[in-house]
C-alpha cells in the first residue's frame, strides 16, 4: 500500500544537540525516511548544532554512519541517502556563551519555517531560548521542540514553563512525547470517535476496568545516574502513561484540533483522585545469573529508586466513576510489551453453563512491539461436540493492514517532527497539562518518601513484584500477560 504523502512548507530545522544519541538514533533517521517518502520539500535544510568543532562534511559522515546503523532497510538506498545528506549543515555553537551564534544567524534563510529542536538537557533550554532571540534567529513564527524531562516536580515544571514563556508563546512550544506519535495511539482516537460501535460502550456502565502496561526487557544500563534520580514514576508514569490515560478516558473534543483535544485531556488529569498508599506497588529488579541488579547498574548500593511501579487510579467524573485504571511500567520484565486493554463487564445474564459462561470482551490496543488493535470476542469453537466457547481476536495489525511489513507506517519521531513543521500541536503537551500531571504525581512521591517506602525486589524476566499481582487479585481481577 502506498501512503498519501502531504508535503510541508520549506523549512530550516536546527537540532541543538545534533551530535547526540537521540539525533543519531531517532531524529535524523526519521527525517531521512520522510525525505524518501517525498515529504521534505526540495529546499528544506537540517542544521546540526553542538559544541564539537567539525565542518559540515564531517557532520554528514557522522550522520551517514548513524542512518546506516539505525535507519533500517531504507538506509540501503545509497542514492537517496547521499541526496538527503546534502540537506545537512553544521554549526559549532556554545549554548551558554557567544561562540557560533553569529554564524548560525547568518545562514538562516528568510521566508521559510524556522524550527529549533532542543535535544539537550533542560538546564540549557533557557540559555538557548535567550540567544535565539538576542541574535534575531527566532522570529514570531518560529517553533521550538523540547524533550522530556519537563521538570522533576511541579515547582521545577513551572519554572521551566516560565523560562520558555519569557521568549516564546505557548503556541510556539512543542513538548514532544514520542508515545503520542505512535500509529496506534492516534488510531485509538479514530476507533473511539470515528465509529458508532465503541463510544456508547465507553463508560462505567459497560467497562469493568482498564489496564495500561509499558514493559521493557532492558535495565537502566548506561542511564543509571540519571535514572536513579528519576525512577519509573517520574520517567514514565508522569508523562507517557499519563498521556495514554488521558487519551483513553477523555471526553470527545468538539473538533480534532490542538486546543480542543488538549482541553479534554486536561480535564481528565484534574479529575484524577488522589492515590491511596495501598494502591501503589513499587519494585526494583534484583540480580540474576545473566546480569547485575538495579543497584549495581545504578552505582548506588543503598538506592530506594523504583524500576517498576503499579498504580490503581480512579477518575472522579460521571463517565468513569467506579472504574479502576491500572497502570504499570517496569524494566527487566518478561517481554517488551506496551498495551492499553479495555476490559468490558460480564454479560448481565448468560445462557451458557459452567466454564462456558466465563468470557469477556477485551479491546487490546498494542503500542509495541507490533502496533495494532485486537477486539476479543466470544465465538463457538468449530467442530462437533456441543457448544464450546472460545475467545478469538478480530485483529488489525498495522504492519500488515497498512503497508507491507510496516514500511509505510511512519515512526513516531517522523510524524511528530513533520507536525512541528506544519504547526500542528495536537499530539504535543501543553504547559498546563504538564503542571497538572505533576500536581497529581508529587503527593504520591512525597507519600512514599514520608513513609520511607522500600521497593519490593523482583526477578529479572518476571512480570514484576508479587504485590503488583495482588493489586488486582484482591478485587477479583488479574493483569493481562506481558508478552512480546
Amino acid at each position: 500500500m502506498v501512503s498519501r504523502v502531504i508535503p510541508v512548507e520549506p523549512f530550516d530545522l536546527v537540532i541543538f544537540g545534533g551530535t547526540g544519541d537521540l539525533a543519531r538514533r531517532k531524529i535524523l533517521p526519521g527525517l531521512f525516511r520522510r525525505f524518501r517518502a517525498g515529504q521534505m520539500p526540495p529546499d528544506a535544510r537540517v542544521i546540526g548544532a553542538a559544541r564539537t568543532e567539525m565542518d559540515a562534511s564531517a557532520y554528514r559522515d557522522m550522520i551517514r554512519d548513524g542512518i546506516l546503523k539505525f535507519g533500517g532497510e531504507e538506509s540501503r538506498d545509497s542514492e537517496s541517502l547521499e541526496a538527503f545528506l546534502q540537506r545537512l549543515d553544521y554549526v559549532a555553537i556554545d549554548a551558554t556563551g557567544e561562540g557560533g551564534w553569529q554564524h548560525l544567524a547568518g545562514i538562516m534563510r528568510p521566508g521559510v519555517v524556522r524550527a529549533f529542536y532542543f535535544s539537550v538537557a533542560p538546564s540549557l533550554f533557557g540559555p538557548l531560548a535567550e540567544r535565539l532571540h538576542q541574535h534575531g534567529i527566532a522570529d514570531q513564527e518560529a517553533r521550538i521542540v523540547v524533550e522530556k524531562p519537563f521538570g522533576r516536580d511541579l515547582e521545577s515544571a513551572r519554572a521551566l514553563n516560565q523560562t520558555l514563556a519569557a521568549h516564546f508563546r505557548e503556541e510556539q512550544i512543542y513538548r514532544i512525547d514520542h508515545y503520542l506519535g505512535k500509529e496506534t495511539v492516534q488510531n485509538l482516537m479514530a476507533v473511539r470517535f470515528g465509529n458508532v460501535l465503541f463510544e456508547p460502550l465507553w463508560n462505567n456502565h459497560y467497562v469493568d476496568h482498564i489496564q495500561i502496561t509499558v514493559a521493557e526487557t532492558v535495565g537502566v544500563e548506561g542511564r543509571g545516574g540519571y535514572y536513579d534520580k528519576s525512577g519509573a514514576m517520574r520517567d514514565m508514569v508522569q508523562n507517557h502513561l499519563m498521556q495514554l490515560l488521558c487519551l483513553i478516558a477523555m471526553e470527545p473534543p468538539f473538533r480534532f484540533e490542538a486546543a480542543a483535544v488538549r482541553d479534554e485531556k486536561l480535564k481528565v488529569i484534574h479529575a484524577l483522585k488522589p492515590v491511596l498508599a495501598h494502591h501503589i506497588v513499587r519494585g526494583q529488579y534484583d540480580a540474576d545469573g545473566d546480569g547485575p541488579s538495579y543497584r549495581e547498574e545504578a552505582g548506588n548500593p543503598r538506592s530506594f529508586t523504583e524500576s517498576f511501579i503499579a498504580i490503581r487510579a480512579e477518575i472522579a467524573n460521571w463517565r468513569w466513576a467506579g472504574v479502576p485504571f491500572y497502570l504499570r511500567t517496569g524494566k527487566k520484565l518478561r517481554a517488551r510489551h506496551s498495551e492499553i486493554a479495555v476490559v468490558f463487564k460480564d454479560l448481565p445474564h448468560t445462557i451458557f453453563e459452567g466454564d462456558q459462561a466465563r468470557h469477556r470482551n477485551i479491546l487490546s490496543i498494542r503500542l509495541q512491539p507490533n502496533e495494532g488493535i485486537d477486539l476479543f470476542v466470544t465465538i463457538k469453537e468449530p467442530g462437533p461436540g456441543g457448544m464450546r466457547l472460545i475467545d478469538r481476536p478480530l485483529d488489525m495489525t498495522f504492519a500488515t493492514a497498512l503497508g507491507e511489513d510496516g514500511k509505510d507506517v511512519p515512526d513516531a519521531y517522523e510524524r511528530l517532527i513533520m507536525d512541528v513543521i506544519r504547526g500542528n500541536q495536537t499530539l504535543f503537551m501543553r504547559g498546563d497539562e504538564v503542571e497538572a500531571a505533576w500536581a497529581w504525581t508529587d503527593p504520591i512521591i512525597a507519600g512514599w518518601e514520608r513513609r520511607n517506602d522500600v521497593p519490593k525486589l523482583y526477578d529479572p524476566g518476571s512480570s514484576g513484584p508479587d504485590d503488583a499481582l495482588m493489586l488486582l487479585h484482591r478485587e477479583g481481577r488479574r493483569w493481562r500477560d506481558i508478552r512480546g
